[in-house]
């Protein structure tokens, strides 16, 4: 390791055959973070020691060993993000960090999303519960208790675009009107023609001429079969190791068909091809249940029933739904009899529809695979309904390499930063999913145990206590210490 880095006695974490071994006293790579990340830091690291310390009474311990990026290591080594960070994390398995500043200008556009594709960590995860007494803008945030697992990888975020008016963009245009002319025609203001429309279009409400700019920005959407079987994969098994209830694929594949479509039909091949006996997907719960009520329903009689259209079908769809219900009464022998009802969950809901009903029905959902965008929206959302992305926790993980960083959900607020304000929630449940990542989990629950206890107690940070009568504003490290006594 480069001097910048100082190791501290302990081993490291390796992987076998799938599972992590964790040494008694791991070495975890860890970045404070910038702004706001130094205070949550030094707030949240004495809780995990601690809870590690009270849990296996001194039998093991976290070894700490700092590794820097963002403005830190910019001021140290002008580098947003050293290659031996990037090695230590490799190197070393697990690691945590606060938030970090985006560069402005060239260069690397997000720290946080260089580190996921540089380690290739696939799983953004994100666990969504209230604690008792946080303030809510919602009626019952209690009903909310979902784990997202937003792909990491691909979606827009894979970075493949091309800024308007640039020589790059404008090869890619000039290549659509080429080589697919009808999907070209599909970019509104791609052409002069198009521009010259509009031009007729402003004149005739009196509009002043003027010279028409036809720009147009560039984005290209991988989404991949690979990507797809990896995430799908992991949050099947995730389900089924934590007896979660369902698992639903959201996605927009009414409109993207080809990317996001083409995601939920690969999440239920990946489902029924690597997990059969162990789950049902929705529309065959819907078969399976039809026959149950009626053992002397036709075939027919039962596509009727889970597809109320199939009268205005053409005979090659309805036929194409008949053999959907023949082939989902096949599973009788190991799904039939009520079988399916104990199995997971396997079903899937339009993005904007989602969007609604983990407001409206939160219970109707617990836990969910999505591409890169829709997760992005969707855990933020769902945070705001639990308290805020204060106390919203995060982990990118690949769970076949075995690497994992967990971190901050938020920014790094630099306004407060160094004034011992802001809420450490959410690095601290961060530590929380790291430590049952390692299998520690009495440590994990003893900290989830003191956060609940904290907020009982209503000695919280500004951003609750402003909003909840009766309450004790607390600093920064002074709730970490609150968290530690209710243990």
């Amino acid at each position: 390791m480069p001097s910048a880095i100082t190791v501290p006695a302990g081993d490291k974490i390796t992987i076998s055959g799938g599972r992590l071994d964790v040494p008694n006293r791991p070495i975890i790579p860890f970045i404070r973070g910038d702004g706001t990340g130094r205070d949550i830091w030094k707030a949240s690291q004495p809780v995990f020691d601690a809870a590690v310390q009270k849990a296996y009474g001194g039998k093991r311990q976290i070894a700490w060993m700092e590794v820097h990026a963002g403005e830190d290591a910019f001021r140290r080594f002008d580098n947003w993000l050293p290659d031996e960070t990037v090695s230590a994390f490799q190197e070393y398995l697990v690691g945590i960090k606060g938030p970090l500043t985006t560069p402005v200008g060239g260069g690397i556009r997000s720290l946080n999303v260089a580190l996921r594709q540089l380690l290739d960590l696939f799983v953004c995860l994100r666990p969504v519960r209230w604690f008792a007494g946080v303030p809510s803008p919602v009626c019952r945030p209690g009903d909310v208790n979902m784990v997202i697992f937003r792909e990491n990888t691909e979606d827009i975020y894979a970075g493949i675009e091309y800024a308007a008016g640039t020589a790059e963009a404008a090869k890619v245009l000039e290549f659509l009107a080429k080589e697919f002319p009808k999907e070209f025609k599909k970019i509104r203001f791609g052409s002069p023609a198009a521009g010259q429309g509009w031009q007729k279009q402003l004149e005739a409400i009196g509009a002043p001429q003027r010279e028409v700019p036809l720009q147009v920005g560039i984005g290209i959407k991988p989404v991949s079969y690979l990507g797809t079987e990896r995430l799908v994969h992991s949050a099947i098994g995730y389900a089924l190791k934590h007896k979660r209830r369902s698992l639903t694929l959201v996605h927009k594949g009414n409109i993207m068909k080809f990317t996001e479509g083409a995601f939920r039909d690969w999440g239920y091949q990946v489902a029924t091809q690597f997990f059969r006996a162990q789950i049902v997907t929705e529309r065959e719960s819907w078969i399976l249940g039809n026959r149950e009520a009626n053992r002397d329903l036709t075939p027919e009689a039962n596509a009727r029933m889970i597809d109320p259209g199939f009268a205005m079908m053409t005979p090659e769809q309805q036929k194409k739904i008949v053999a959907e219900v023949d082939t989902a009464l096949k599973l009788w022998p190991t799904h039939g009899d009520g079988k399916w009802k104990r199995m997971l969950l396997v079903k899937d809901s339009i993005a904007d529809i989602t969007l609604q009903q983990v407001l409206t029905r939160p219970k109707d959902f617990d836990v969910i695979a999505t591409l890169n965008l829709n997760g992005d929206y969707l855990s933020d959302a769902l945070a705001a309904q639990v308290g805020g992305i204060g106390i919203a926790p995060g982990g990118n993980i690949n769970y076949i390499t075995g690497h994992a960083i967990f971190e901050a959900t938020h920014g790094t607020a630099p306004k407060y930063a160094d004034k011992d304000q802001v809420n450490p929630g959410s690095v601290i449940l961060s530590g929380v999913m790291m430590l049952e990542h390692l299998g520690w989990q009495e440590a994990a629950d003893l900290i989830v145990r003191g956060m609940d206890g904290a907020i009982a107690a209503k000695r919280v940070t500004y951003d609750f206590a402003r909003m909840m009568e009766g309450a004790t504003q607390v600093k920064c490290s002074e709730f970490g210490q609150a968290v530690v006594e209710q243990m």
